[in-house]
């Protein structure tokens, strides 16, 4: 094979590396899947021949030289898709790679970097050089987990290709540093311990005074060390209108009377006075009572949603209450509508500044 002179060699600078002074160093063992997609087309050596995909395994062999430099020997056993084009069929090509691969680990840290020589073997030899990246992670002392891709360039016939490989492996070696010559301590110099109040949760209050531990660094506190709370108004209206002589609630106010909805839901403790009322036009007892009819109606819509009638009150004004007197279309528009106003006081956390 060709590489057999370069992987000797790589073995016996292997061997002679244990001169390196090194945080880790030492040999390391591994198997691997292997996948390399090939697109070979037109073999040569056999016509019509294309060759795909591969998917493999493999074994290495390495060493770690010092925190940035270390060097491995690759075998993989190939099967690769192949299609037959004068034969029209599709089989599977039995293939081998062997190879050496330099590797840098950038910053002595998990991430590396890789360049190497390879021979792949299916139908003739060709032969490679690679580069890629990988990563290694320490499962414990010993054990590692790698993965890498690469990218191959063939130096035969100009194919380009690219792999990947998922591995575990067993080091060998152990971490370990240059000892330091102990030197005697110095004699202590006692000195007086200044304690400070410990404050647990920094917020300013001190542990022996803090009636609240923990509080969110977020809240402004008091002298006792507990959130500081002031109370805010929220508030929420309604406005339906109704065309001349109708109750009835138009489809575009369901959203709006949702809303008012889920204000109460949130807000338990409020209740809602809905008040009817209707323009001037016609009998003013009539009105009275069609207004009524109208604040009722939204009480419905209410009830569908979920809001208990025992918190909804209702009340009609008739035209008691014009908005607009004045005797035009647009005026008794205004005036045929059902309104309500509901606003609660909620306690609300002071921000620390």
């Amino acid at each position: 094979m060709k590489l057999k002179s370069l992987t000797m060699a790589i073995a016996l600078a292997a061997t002679s590396a244990s001169t390196f002074a090194a945080e880790q160093e030492g040999f390391y063992i591994g198997a691997f899947g292997d996948y390399y997609d090939a697109s070979w087309k037109n073999m040569r050596e056999q016509a019509g021949l294309d060759v795909n995909e591969s998917t493999g395994w493999g074994a290495e062999l390495g060493y770690r030289f010092n925190d940035y430099w270390s060097a491995r020997l690759e075998y993989a056993d190939l099967d690769f898709n192949a299609h037959d084009k004068v034969l029209n069929n599709r089989n599977d090509i039995d293939g081998e790679r062997y190879g050496i691969d330099a590797l840098y680990h950038f910053g002595g840290g998990p991430f590396y970097g890789l360049f190497g020589l390879k021979d792949i073997d299916v139908v003739d030899d060709n032969t490679f050089v690679n580069a890629g990246v990988g990563y290694r992670h320490f499962v414990t002392d010993n054990f590692f987990v790698n993965a890498e891709t690469s990218v191959y360039q063939g130096l035969d016939k100009g194919y380009t290709d690219v792999g990947a490989k998922l591995g575990i492996n067993y080091f060998f070696g152990q971490k370990s540093a240059p000892v330091a010559p102990v030197e005697p301590a110095p004699e202590p110099v006692v000195e007086a311990a200044v304690v400070a109040p410990l404050d647990s949760d920094n917020d300013g209050v001190i542990d022996a005074n803090d009636k609240c531990a923990n509080t969110p660094v977020t809240d402004a506190v008091g002298s006792d060390g507990c959130t500081l709370y002031e109370e805010s108004k929220v508030t929420t209206k309604l406005l339906v209108t109704f065309p001349h002589d109708s109750a009835i609630v138009k489809q575009r106010y369901f959203d709006d009377i949702a809303a008012v909805s889920k204000f109460m839901k949130e807000y338990t403790d409020t209740t809602v006075l809905l008040e009817g009322h209707a323009s001037a036009v016609g009998d003013a007892g009539y009105n009275k009572k069609l207004s009524q009819k109208r604040a009722d109606d939204v009480a419905d819509e209410l009830v569908k949603d979920g809001i208990s009638r025992e918190r909804i009150s209702t009340i009609g004004y008739g035209e008691e209450r014009l908005v607009n007197k004045a005797n035009t279309a647009e005026a008794h528009a205004e005036n045929r509508r059902v309104e309500a106003h509901i606003s609660t006081v909620e306690r609300v956390k002071v921000k620390r500044k």
